[in-house]
């Protein structure tokens, strides 16, 4: 019997024992996720409130340097061509309405913009550009937009802080029609809307995000909800959210993954005028916030294949890249696909790819980026499609050759752009 109690009473000190490490050890573990956490969120508010060193750029805002390296740890995980495999989302031919808020002060709400409420245009060290900072809730109105055409494109990007909060308000997005005389901060005074929820968590607890959508078409609705795994509130802070509307079809995509194909979203004979953002209540105290940028509303239809097989010229705006740098956003794998898919098909065909600046910064400067960007474009057709290298030679213009006007945002946008012209 002595024995007996000398063995349990082992066993109750290794399992206490054991219990105490495991609670050392997750204690520590949550040490050093507060700490990351919070240099992520410090560097974010640092740079929101115009700390860290700023580097001016050329083409879609500004770059941004940070004395902080721990905020390069919060790049997408979906950076990469081959992260979009499966985007076959291709945007409009030309841009007619454009705001990455360049022409912003930090600090100002933005230009062709209105709300009820309030939020600043920022900068953020992870990620280049300027930003508009929603912490607040109001309603606001893209005024800059007018219509959003049968055959469009939208897209814009989301970001929010480290460890958004379950309980702070979904960012809601609203393609309407605000009744003549109304009030946009009102839904009431909504035609015809296409109401989308979006928030970087589906539920307490939980790590990614989620969307819902509802459409109101005269009685009819409809409404769904889905999980987004390539957003949330920790690894992945960013999503570049992609809209195409094809007459009464919606089709979207977040991070390059379709969530979305409604056939009949939209409603027939009713205008869709009105792009609006809205948020509720956001837990300010706790450093939550909605980031919102580079909003581009492209129209036309992208007729790859008869552009430039037999009209011998295609010109797109939709192969991105990092400002002031020959680095393909991944968003660009659409479009490279398209034309991919036509050369393939074609396999006689020669193109040469030319690339084209807006007339920002130096006038050299841009046209050497204009030919690395053309490079680029080269090496990412031969090595990720297997497109012969033989048929494809690269040149670029610079700013030499603007088919835009370089004073407002779209014009700088329709300038920047990637050229294939059969040879």
């Amino acid at each position: 019997m002595k024995q007996f109690l000398i063995i349990c009473a082992l066993f109750i000190s290794i399992n206490g024992y054991s219990q105490a490490i495991k609670r050392l050890a997750d204690r520590a573990k949550q040490k050093v996720e507060n700490v990351a956490g919070n240099k992520v969120d410090g560097a974010i508010d640092n740079a929101a409130n115009g700390k860290g060193t700023k580097k001016a750029g050329n083409e879609n805002g500004a770059d941004t340097e940070s004395d902080d390296e721990e905020s390069v740890t919060t790049k997408p995980k979906s950076e990469g061509l081959q992260a979009y495999s499966r985007y076959d989302f291709v945007p409009g031919e030309k841009v007619i309405a454009f705001d990455n808020f360049e022409r912003a002060e930090i600090g100002d709400f933005p230009t062709n913009w209105n709300t009820n409420g309030s939020a600043e245009v920022v900068t953020v060290n992870m990620k280049e550009g300027k930003w508009m900072k929603i912490n607040n809730s109001g309603y606001f109105h893209a005024e800059f937009i007018k219509n959003i055409p049968d055959n469009s494109t939208l897209e814009f990007d989301l970001g929010v802080n480290n460890n958004f909060q379950w309980v702070s308000s979904n960012i809601y997005v609203y393609l309407t029609h605000v009744k003549e005389n109304g009030n946009f901060s009102d839904p009431g005074y909504y035609d015809h809307a296409l109401h989308f929820e979006f928030h970087p968590l589906t539920g307490g607890g939980q790590t990614s995000g989620g969307v819902q959508f509802r459409t109101s078409r005269g009685t009819a609705n409809l409404s769904n909800h889905n999980k987004i795994s390539n957003w949330d509130n920790k690894s992945n802070l960013f999503a570049h959210v992609s809209l195409w509307r094809q007459g009464q079809r919606l089709r979207m995509y977040i991070n390059g993954n379709k969530i979305f194909d409604l056939p009949k979203a939209f409603e027939t004979n009713s205008n869709y005028t009105d792009l609006i953002f809205a948020t509720h209540d956001i837990q300010k105290d706790k450093g939550d916030y909605y980031l919102l940028g580079n909003i581009r509303l492209a129209t036309g239809a992208p007729d790859t294949r008869n552009k430039l097989v037999t009209e011998g010229k295609w010109v797109t705006r939709g192969i991105l890249f990092d400002v002031n740098s020959d680095k393909l956003k991944p968003e660009s794998f659409g479009t490279l696909k398209e034309i991919a898919g036509v050369l393939k098909d074609n396999p006689s065909i020669k193109v040469k790819i030319v690339g084209h600046t807006d007339s920002d910064g130096d006038d050299k400067a841009n046209f050497e980026l204009s030919k690395k960007r053309a490079a680029a474009v080269k090496s990412a057709l031969v090595k990720e499609f297997g497109i012969d290298e033989g048929n494809l030679e690269t040149d670029g213009k610079g700013e030499g050759e603007p088919v835009d006007k370089n004073t407002t945002s779209e014009g700088k946008a329709n300038n920047r752009r990637v050229e294939f012209i059969k040879m």
